[in-house]
């Protein structure tokens, strides 16, 4: 039954639109530029080229090979090419980070959607301290997050009952070109504004003199969290390639996109906070209680096109994290789909209400109830942010490439690198030697460096 619904993507632009779809999310639209605001500008960008071509790349294929040639959910992927234990642990581990993020990301994509609402009643107007105790008073509050949160989700569920093709497919080729539109819209409008030139060189003149380790380090990581990797979408999404799929060139086009929304994100945002004075490093804030005030400032002279593009922009961002959230949901959903031999749509149900229950509990930590849901100086939700993302991605990296790199035979992997001989396959020794050696190194790095111990 799992091998008559396992369906493949029906055409090489679903392919590409729905894993850089699963790739675009709130770390292109909201975590890189924040990062690249912290760390330089343009120099900042420079280094998260290079990291997303090093780095990145070599892992997405890993991941793909690992995914087309398991024909299965990530878990059962990583067993049927290891032939068991212990290398299959890396499939659930793969699994369980995609299950527990959707849990907690799906209540930061609840907040967009909340905010899109604010913006069209008109709330989203008032000084720069009204927009943090707006912030505040909402992600605190013990209802409205959590019912944004069960609406995102409940749309989730509708795209992925629907399965490969009619569900997550579809729902890509509207999502993507639209969030593309907005984006190019925001961007025109921020770059048109008085003193937007500032933003623009802060984006694109490189000050070397800022490069250090810390900023490169920094790169890395973000290059790893805005690909998706080791989250178990790009495995499972791949299990839905046909044998034709040139790998090596979806990758690369996957990446290209992936880091011309993160740059378009800077264009959208910095000439705008340049053109009304503010600070390029507000950090994590950026997006819930900078940007608000940034636009109401920018386009006091035209409060219209102030309320359209504040509009536009969180509309953005929520379908920045439904394309995320969708991607995230399937990893699940095809596991349980699989291993507990159940319909999609069971599967699916059970993975929306499983979910649900840990965004309400991550909901709650963050409000009136935390401090019952904080352990060892941390809320509930910080955590599962905390050991999803500093733990488990670069873990389940690193023995990712040591798995396809030293363990599984190379001619396996160039077997799927090359489509079995159909294709040259040119860079496959390149890769190879990255995967076995600069990946892991760098990935060890950012593990080590996150903690302080480099």
């Amino acid at each position: 039954m799992a091998k008559l619904e396992r369906a493949n993507f029906s055409s090489k632009l679903g392919v590409i639109l729905a894993t850089a779809g699963s790739a675009v999310g709130l770390g292109n639209v909201w975590r890189f530029p924040y990062m690249t605001g912290e760390n330089g500008g343009a120099v900042f960008i420079l280094i998260y080229v290079v990291c997303v071509l090093l780095l990145g790349i070599p892992c997405m294929i890993s991941e793909f090979i690992i995914g087309r040639h398991g024909q299965s959910n990530t878990a059962r992927a990583f067993h049927k090419l290891s032939g068991g234990m212990p290398w299959s642990i890396i499939g659930y581990m793969g699994v369980l980070t995609g299950f527990l993020i959707t849990g907690y990301y799906a209540v930061v994509a609840g907040w967009c959607l909340e905010y899109i609402w604010a913006s069209f009643i008109g709330q989203m107007q008032g000084d720069p301290e009204y927009f943090k105790t707006y912030f505040a008073e909402f992600s605190g509050d013990p209802v409205k997050p959590i019912f944004w949160t069960v609406i995102i989700l409940g749309i989730t569920y509708l795209i992925i009952e629907h399965g490969v093709r009619d569900g997550i497919e579809r729902a890509s080729k509207l999502l993507m070109p639209t969030l593309f539109l907005l984006l190019l819209i925001i961007v025109g409008a921020s770059c048109m504004l008085p003193g937007a030139d500032k933003g623009i060189e802060f984006l694109f003149k490189p000050d070397l003199t800022a490069i250090n380790s810390n900023v490169f380090l920094a790169a890395l990581g973000q290059a790893f969290y805005s690909l998706s990797i080791a989250m178990g979408c790009i495995c499972t999404y791949a299990s839905y390639f046909s044998k034709q799929t040139n790998l090596t060139k979806s990758a690369v086009q996957i990446g290209v996109i992936d880091s011309i929304v993160a740059i378009l994100a800077g264009l959208m945002i910095f000439p705008a906070a340049f053109s009304v004075g503010v600070n390029p490093d507000s950090g994590p804030s950026l997006i819930f209680i900078t940007l608000p005030n940034v636009f109401q400032q920018a386009f006091s002279a035209m409060p219209l096109v102030g309320y359209v593009i504040s509009l536009l922009f969180f509309l953005l961002l929520s379908l920045a994290a439904l394309t995320s959230l969708i991607s995230l949901h399937e990893v699940s959903t095809a596991f349980f789909h699989e291993e507990l031999v159940i319909t999609r749509k069971k599967a699916a149900l059970l993975v929306t209400v499983t979910t649900c229950i840990i965004g309400v509990f991550c909901s709650l930590s963050l409000g009136a109830v935390g401090h019952s849901l904080e352990f060892f100086g941390r809320s509930l939700f910080d955590w599962f942010d905390f050991v999803t993302g500093q733990i488990f991605l670069p873990v389940v990296g690193f023995l990712t490439c040591i798995f396809i790199g030293w363990f599984v035979p190379h001619k396996v992997v160039h077997d799927e690198f090359t489509n079995w001989g159909t294709l040259r396959g040119r860079f496959f020794h390149f890769y190879i030697f990255l995967v076995k050696y600069v990946c892991p190194i760098c990935i060890l790095f950012i593990f080590l460096h996150q903690f302080g111990l480099i």
